[in-house]
């Protein structure tokens, strides 16, 4: 047998099914005829529905202590609340940049509940994807500096259109993309961020020469909370939820999310937008 279709069908708010055609193939490898599954996923659904529901409530509930700890630390280091000495700003410093983690769980977990929910994309405007792109990777420069990591923008090689999107969410996927690209590369190394364009797609392209991914943990890539054994033992940090993010912004844009890697020699990431004439302006 051989599947050829799947889809969920909500037939009322307390009934989901799940239905899924099979192609069935005789001896001869020829086509048998078809069987269709139905499966009630309304248990499922329910408990899935539930549980992005408390993550929501949760993840907003942190936000307000967590901002409130985070300017109150920065004041101190600021020396709004008197002076303060060496060791005790090191420690300080310490606790806000912990604090800052936390903050991007949040916020990452808060944008998983909102893709879950289908509420995602807010303000599609006419934007300037090679723009977008110019200012995320100038953005993380000094960060690449830091690290001595080379960081190249190669600018489109003719005029790109700009097209219908939201343009803070494509900012966050190229940021996510970005983000491991300059995490996972050691010193010395060298990110390089491409746009291109044909008559049919847009094309960015992250390509670094960092650890890579290994082969057998590739097709998990995109799932959420999935890290890869070798980051995992460079002790960096991360949720594992950048790429789930990315790819649902990219998809939620009509758009294609794809990479190509060899662990221990880095990794490029692809995501191209499709330029249609509903979407684009010269």
């Amino acid at each position: 047998m051989k599947n050829i279709f799947r889809q969920e069908v909500p037939l009322r708010d307390d009934l989901v099914l799940e239905m899924s055609a099979l192609k069935i193939i005789n001896n001869e490898g020829g086509e048998a005829g078809s069987l269709v599954i139905l499966h009630d996923i309304t248990r499922e659904k329910m408990i899935e529905k539930m549980k992005t529901e408390f993550v929501s409530l949760a993840a907003h509930q942190l936000r307000t202590p967590l901002s409130a700890i985070k300017w109150t630390v920065r004041m101190i280091l600021d020396g709004d609340a008197g002076a303060i000495n060496d060791e005790q700003k090191e420690m300080l410093q310490k606790s806000y940049l912990s604090n800052e983690r936390m903050i991007g769980l949040v916020n990452d977990l808060l944008n998983v509940t909102r893709i879950e929910e289908g509420k995602y994309l807010f303000k599609l405007a006419l934007s300037d994807i090679a723009e977008i792109t110019r200012s995320v990777a100038d953005s993380y420069s000094g960060q690449a500096l830091k690290r001595n990591i080379k960081l190249e923008f190669s600018e489109p090689a003719g005029k790109i259109p700009k097209l219908t999107v939201d343009a803070e969410k494509i900012g966050l996927a190229l940021q996510n993309i970005l983000d491991n690209a300059v995490k996972y590369t050691p010193e010395g190394g060298t990110v390089f961020v491409a746009v291109s364009g044909d008559k049919e797609n847009i094309k960015i392209s992250v390509k670094d020469t960092g650890v890579g991914i290994p082969a057998n943990q590739r097709e998990r890539v995109f799932s959420k909370f999935f890290r890869a054994d070798n980051v995992i033992r460079l002790e960096t940090e991360g949720s594992g939820l950048g790429l789930f993010i990315a790819k649902n912004i990219i998809e939620a844009h009509g758009g294609k999310i794809w990479f190509e890697s060899k662990e221990g020699e880095g990794t490029t990431f692809f995501f191209s937008l499709p330029i249609k004439t509903l979407f684009k302006t010269n």
